[in-house]
């Protein structure tokens, strides 16, 4: 039997949140909207439902793996926002996402042809703040999973969005062309996701933040200590059988979650979270797992660097990108390519 999509969230303990975030720490919040498809409200229907997401976002990332993997393109329908916030002299203020597919990217000198307008309220909103004002909330965040027939946020809980696509997958028109199932009903299977799911949420996916956002030294060495040593876990883990996915031969939930730092760490956050210690680069199964992970169907298409490098490095520092890394060679090219962490 499938658990609800409610245990699949695993948050940040907000225990004397404020008074930690004032010492350094960075303490993430918890998000508000918690509906699900299949709730008497939220019917699993074709062509009702929508994603409000960034590309340079991982808790995006993962929305819209579970969207491609499961064959969903054409029956969740997507907008996305341009990776750079609003400026100080924005007249709804600064640090809000907003759509605006017209705007030029500093990375590139052109305006991003992923981006788009806001497309799903009849509002044409540009900026995801109003979407959540007009259901009376003051969030600011996504993902957002929205109904379209209610004019409703379903949910902006990214771990119980991707859980509820997955269990609903056919009655939203998913087009696969083999049965995918990112949550087994296997229950050993379901347990060992479980338990590597909070892992790789503590320790990679908000280690990383822990990190890279932290102004205090020990919370930052205590976070780069425990990002890597479950690096090291993860290899030997996939090293053991050499297993091409992390509880086996089948791609679920777990190596979706996992996914999207990994994507990032070489080209982003290597730099720009203080994660130095070594490169996916330098584990070799890990790197052979996100290059095949990458090159299934739907993928690539998930995401952008580009949005990531302007997402991060846009407004931060002195807000000049990156060029590199350009070796072995650029990325996300070198995603194509298994063999490379065998060559150095």
């Amino acid at each position: 039997m499938i658990k609800s999509h409610q245990s699949s969230s695993i948050e940040e303990v907000q225990t004397d949140a404020a008074k930690r975030r004032a010492s350094g720490e960075f303490v993430r919040g918890v998000s508000g909207f918690r509906h699900a498809i299949g709730d008497p409200n939220f019917p699993p229907e074709e062509n009702r439902y929508h994603l409000f997401v960034a590309f340079n976002c991982p808790w995006c990332h993962r929305a819209t793996l579970a969207r491609n993997v499961l064959g969903l393109q054409s029956s969740i329908t997507m907008d996305v926002a341009f990776p750079s916030r609003t400026e100080t002299d924005d007249s709804a203020g600064p640090n809000l996402w907003q759509f605006a597919p017209e705007r030029i990217s500093i990375a590139t000198g052109s305006p991003l042809p992923e981006c788009t307008s806001e497309t799903a309220t009849d509002k044409s909103y540009r900026l995801i703040k109003e979407i959540y004002a007009a259901e009376g909330s003051a969030e600011q965040s996504v993902p957002i999973l929205y109904d379209k027939k209610e004019k409703r946020i379903v949910n902006n809980e990214s771990a119980e969005i991707i859980r509820m696509l997955d269990a609903n997958a056919r009655k939203l028109g998913a087009n696969m062309t083999e049965n995918m199932h990112l949550y087994p009903e296997d229950e050993t299977v379901q347990n060992e996701i479980d338990i590597l799911n909070k892992t790789i949420y503590t320790t990679i996916n908000n280690g990383a933040y822990k990190a890279g956002f932290s102004s205090d030294q020990q919370i930052y060495a205590t976070a780069f200590h425990d990002y890597f040593q479950t690096l090291r876990e993860l290899e030997k883990k996939l090293a053991g059988d050499d297993r091409p996915f992390l509880t086996g031969d089948n791609f679920t939930e777990a190596d979706l979650r996992l996914f999207p730092t990994l994507y990032r760490h070489d080209p982003v956050y290597y730099l720009r979270m203080k994660l130095n210690g070594a490169k996916i680069l330098d584990y070799p199964h890990l790197w052979r797992w996100l290059c095949r992970v990458y090159a299934l169907p739907g993928v690539a298409e998930s995401n952008a660097l580009t949005h990531c490098k302007q997402g991060y490095f846009g407004r931060t520092w002195n807000k000049t990108i990156p060029a590199g890394p350009i070796k072995p060679m650029p990325y996300p090219l070198a995603y194509k390519h298994p063999e490379l962490s065998t060559k150095r």
